[in-house]
């Protein structure tokens, strides 16, 4: 944890990533999507008057994808920190070729590290259960590389996979793939912290409290609408090559002082 007597004073970031930096599933009342980065830019916002914010993040990329589709913008937009997110959604393909992972990896951060202040990696987290289990060693040898990057290029990492709390399936929406409103709250206040601001929570590694599991028929009736909700449609698109986010624009393509 890091803590300062002044404040940083940064005022741009930028977010490249998927879906976990787009905002899904921390949903707003007009049927948008907020998320941590967008928590994090109200908070930098607070600090910083005349705070810019972009968000090039879209659901469904995989690494490749944001490089062709957001490095380039970000670099080019030159803000005080740019946070990177990706690669996950290749581990999580039947086939996923880990060498072309890492060196599309390297060329983002090859590119964005020198365009800003400061670039944010993560160790993306990771819920409790059976399907991860699966890519597991998939997303441990992305986070490898993840770190190597990091100590090469001077970014600094944000270990959400290695915070008990965020394993909790109660932190997770019932697509299982994605944070609720306090997941995201959460990884906010941890990138937060990295970037040297004084906590607000030091508490975000903390497991919630436990609360009585839901009984066996329950669970069944949750794994019957998971499977047919949002597995089933998930496993045809990674079958066939599509994605959720294909056609669809970033939230915040510009980098325009941060309105809440």
């Amino acid at each position: 944890m890091q803590t300062n007597s002044v404040p940083p004073a940064h005022s741009s970031l930028v977010a490249v990533g998927d879906s976990f930096t787009e905002g899904m599933s921390d949903l707003l009342p007009d049927g948008s999507y907020r998320g941590w980065a967008d928590v994090l830019a109200n908070r930098m916002a607070a600090r910083t008057p005349g705070f810019r914010y972009a968000n090039l993040a879209v659901r469904g990329k995989l690494i490749g994808q944001i490089v062709e589709e957001q490095v380039d913008v970000a670099v080019a937009m030159r803000p005080d920190v740019i946070t990177l997110v990706g690669g996950l959604n290749d581990t999580l393909r039947p086939k996923c070729d880990m060498q072309r992972v890492r060196d599309l990896l390297t060329e983002a951060v090859e590119r964005l590290a020198p365009a800003c202040e400061q670039l944010v990696l993560m160790r993306s987290p990771g819920r409790n259960g059976p399907v991860l289990e699966r890519f597991r060693p998939r997303m441990e040898a992305l986070f490898e590389i993840v770190e190597e990057l990091a100590g090469r290029h001077g970014a600094r990492v944000v270990d959400l996979y290695g915070a008990p709390s965020l394993a909790d399936p109660r932190l997770w929406d019932v697509d299982r793939l994605h944070l609720t409103p306090e997941g995201h709250r959460r990884v906010a206040e941890a990138v937060w912290q990295s970037l040297g601001y004084d906590p607000e929570d030091t508490e975000w590694r903390t497991p919630i409290p436990a609360t009585a599991p839901p009984g066996w028929a329950a669970r069944r009736v949750e794994d019957v609408r998971f499977t047919r909700q949002y597995l089933l449609p998930w496993i045809g698109r990674r079958l066939t090559g599509r994605s959720s986010g294909d056609g669809r624009a970033p939230k915040r393509p510009e980098l325009l002082p941060y309105e809440a």
